[in-house]
């Protein structure tokens, strides 16, 4: 590797950790969501509201994060960020409450937005066009490695703090543990504002602001002077070229010109796709998931962590194939496979009964009144909706929601092994296409001049579904039930398959400069 290689790498690593940091904090919350439900009493939409508060603060700093950064710097942003996420972890592991947790989710959401447009778009701005879809996929790594830590840190709190150690008992591992998880993120979010300070700031930017000089130092540093001088020549181009075109218009009005179009609606159809299908119902509540499937609270953390490392490994299979056999090739692969395991998931959960036996109901912890049970034995239901209806109407509502893992696990008939196949072959096809191509292609499709502007919006629309989809995932369980909420996401993916199929070009191994060519029209 040569050291402008190195360097190049180096850089994209510490800016990715912001992608980590992205990661963590919004994947925690699937270990939080089952005790905070009990602890503040909450509605299933208030619970959908505490994990949902986060991408719609997020959807907000999307919308601001890439205009600001196109005035001020990147670095600034995401320096700004690095403190957003510091604050929102300590703000919401003291937090005394729902109130006070979803302020300090809402504070840590901002840092997010900022972290997941700004991150990719730097990257991108900083790497040679060999490299950078390996490079812009560093970003996404990290955040599946943080995903992956946080689903394990959470397994391992709640085991600790079963454990009584002196030390657990000590920091009230048990008795704060959804405290404990939210808190872990202090440290790299302060680690990750330290770093930033090693890296310099984007060169494509530089020149926009005219200053040449220090754009040539930063890209001698990545790709040598002879190369450094030839890149900046063609971004001066392209950038005279579009400010030609748009002496009249504003960042906007020309982000929604004709021109425009084609990308436009390449950037917003694999947007909506990203997250129309479902994965931030997997990431965010992997627990609650798994525990539907009746094997119980903790082996529902051991499998959240599977979730974690198999999006992980399936990531790093992406980073090696998308320079080489293209974006397009894994997008279509991969939501085919989303669309089939989500697919299998509607059987497997349509196929499931309900029953429970004097065996299954002697079995229930003492604190359920099992007489009220009685009237149900034997009984069989169809479907986890009639089910959850019956449990509620004998025990009360509170009691069964309090003891649901339990009272599932008793009753279910399911096959367990194809809900986990299911899941981790969904993730799996995400973290191998739209996980990381999709900021890829965000970073590759838009013109240098509203680059910013543009990853903004159409990260708003992304987060705007994302939003959409965690507050209305607990809500759709309790009244569409499992089948059908993972019936409706199979045919969102089919029809972004078809879409992708007709829309999409393949932007591997060409320039930024090259690309604007091809796809923005005249």
């Amino acid at each position: 590797m040569s050291e402008s290689q190195r360097f190049t790498l180096r850089t994209a690593l510490i800016v990715a950790l912001g992608g980590f940091l992205m990661g963590f904090d919004a994947s925690v919350i699937s270990g939080v969501v089952g005790f905070i439900e009990l602890e503040f009493a909450l509605s299933k939409l208030e619970l959908g509201w505490s994990v949902a508060s986060l991408a719609l603060a997020a959807t907000f700093a999307m919308m601001v994060a890439g205009p600001i950064s196109d005035r001020f710097g990147r670095k600034p942003v995401l320096r700004a960020a690095a403190l957003l996420f510091a604050v929102s972890a300590v703000a919401s592991a003291m937090a005394p409450s729902f109130t006070a947790l979803v302020s300090a989710r809402i504070v840590g959401g901002l840092g997010v937005g900022m972290a997941l447009i700004i991150a990719p778009m730097y990257i991108a701005e900083i790497s040679p066009a060999a490299l950078r879809g390996r490079m812009v996929s560093l970003n996404q790594l990290n955040i599946v490695v943080g995903i992956s830590v946080a689903f394990f840190s959470n397994y391992l709190i709640l085991k600790l703090g079963q454990s009584q150690a002196d030390w657990a008992v000590a920091l009230r591992l048990e008795e704060w543990n959804w405290r404990w998880m939210l808190g872990l993120e202090t440290a790299p979010a302060v680690l990750y504002f330290l770093c930033l300070y090693l890296v310099p700031e984007s060169p494509r930017w530089l020149i926009m602001q005219g200053r040449r000089d220090e754009a040539m130092t930063v890209m001698s540093r990545v790709s040598g002077p002879v190369q450094a001088s030839e890149d900046i020549k063609a971004i001066s181009a392209s950038l005279a070229a579009v400010g030609n075109r748009q002496t009249q218009q504003q960042p906007l009005a020309a982000l929604f010109s004709k021109p425009m179009r084609l990308v436009l609606s390449i950037g917003l159809t694999v947007a909506i796709l990203q997250q129309i299908t479902g994965i931030n119902s997997v990431f965010f509540y992997a627990p609650m998931i798994f525990e539907q499937s009746g094997i119980g609270t903790d082996a529902s953390f051991m499998q959240a962590v599977l979730v974690g490392l198999t999006n992980l490994l399936f990531t790093v299979f992406a980073i090696a194939l998308i320079d080489r056999i293209g974006r397009k090739p894994l997008l279509i692969f991969g939501v085919a496979g989303i669309a089939l395991c989500m697919m299998l998931l509607a059987w497997g959960f349509n196929a499931a009964t309900y029953s429970l036996s004097e065996e299954a109901i002697n079995g229930l912890p003492a604190a359920i009144d099992r007489a009220l049970l009685h009237p149900l034995l034997n009984m069989t239901f169809a479907s986890d909706i009639s089910f959850t209806q019956a449990m509620s109407n004998s025990l009360g509502a509170a009691v069964f929601q309090e003891f649901e893992a339990e009272l599932v696990s008793a009753a279910i008939t399911i096959n367990p092994s194809l809900i986990l196949i299911g899941i981790l072959g969904f993730v799996a096809c995400f973290a191998i296409s739209i996980g990381p191509v999709m900021w890829v292609l965000f970073s590759e499709l838009f013109p240098n001049r509203i680059r910013g502007l543009a990853i903004s919006f159409v990260g708003l629309v992304n987060s705007g579904v994302s939003f959409t989809v965690q507050l209305l995932f607990p809500w759709q369980l309790a009244n569409l039930g499992n089948a059908a909420t993972f019936f409706i996401y199979g045919v969102f993916a089919i029809i972004g398959l078809l879409l992708i199929a007709r829309l999409l070009p393949e932007t591997r191994g060409k320039s930024l400069e090259e690309l604007e060519r091809q796809l923005v029209t005249t």
